[in-house]
């Protein structure tokens, strides 16, 4: 089964790793966020992956073609490898429609290229076949960044730490998309979140599969420290699974 992540995006927001390379190849300990991704579905199974490039993303080309395909990723190979070039400035809806006209007729995986999490494949994929929709959003609790304040007027009577599981459900990518969702995209210009997904929640086309165990973007310095530090975690928390 295909695989696409979604690596062509800006990343403006980690402009201290971004000027010079794409997003999905920041470092996390000593490997880029793009191969701990990989590595998520790796371990659980045999995947094909289909890398939708952007910004940069020669960048992303070159190390793919350095890459040993039979390098072993514990215990498994990253197996069939593969780069689409999607445009600079195409949206993410783009990007995905580009990838699917290039195997119709086939079910994916969609995820994004800067976020980790120990989604269990195999019980999204069940999931997915089990209610009959043409597609999965992977639903998860974001992390609770600042510190939480609550107030009986203007008396501060709480702070603390938010919980994660308190903040409610958010877009965590992992998605399962059937061959029709292709119809969904109207025209590169079109992120998936503001255009294709509303139309299939109109068309009562859309699930979510609820995930509540670790996910975490990489969307700021701070972020990728923190992915950096777990990264020494043996295993890190995106390879733990229940």
């Amino acid at each position: 089964m295909k695989v696409v992540i979604l690596a062509g995006g800006l990343g403006t927001r980690l402009a201290e790793e971004t000027e010079t390379k794409p997003k999905p190849m920041v470092l996390i300990d000593d490997k880029p966020i793009l191969w701990h991704i990989m590595n998520i579905f790796a371990t659980q199974g045999s995947y094909e992956f289909v890398v939708a490039l952007g910004y940069k993303g020669d960048v992303i080309q070159k190390w793919l073609d350095e890459l040993s395909l039979n390098n072993p990723v514990a215990g498994n190979t990253f197996l069939n490898v593969s780069a689409i070039e999607t445009g600079h400035d195409t949206q993410t809806g783009g990007r995905i429609a580009k990838c699917m006209k290039e195997f119709p007729g086939e079910r994916i995986i969609v995820t994004y290229g800067d976020g980790l999490a120990n989604v269990p494949i195999k019980k999204l994929l069940a999931f997915h076949e089990s209610h009959g929709k043409l597609a999965t959003v992977t639903a998860v609790h974001p992390p609770a960044r600042f510190g939480y304040l609550h107030l009986d007027g203007n008396k501060v009577d709480h702070f603390g730490e938010k919980k994660q599981s308190d903040v409610g459900w958010i877009n965590g990518g992992f998605f399962v998309l059937e061959p029709e969702v292709v119809n969904f995209v109207l025209n590169d210009s079109e992120p998936f979140e503001t255009g294709a997904l509303p139309r299939l929640v109109d068309g009562d086309q859309l699930m979510a599969f609820h995930h509540t165990d670790f996910w975490q973007p990489m969307d700021t310095l701070r972020e990728r420290n923190e992915l950096a530090e777990l990264a020494k975690e043996t295993p890190p928390p995106w390879l733990k699974l229940d």
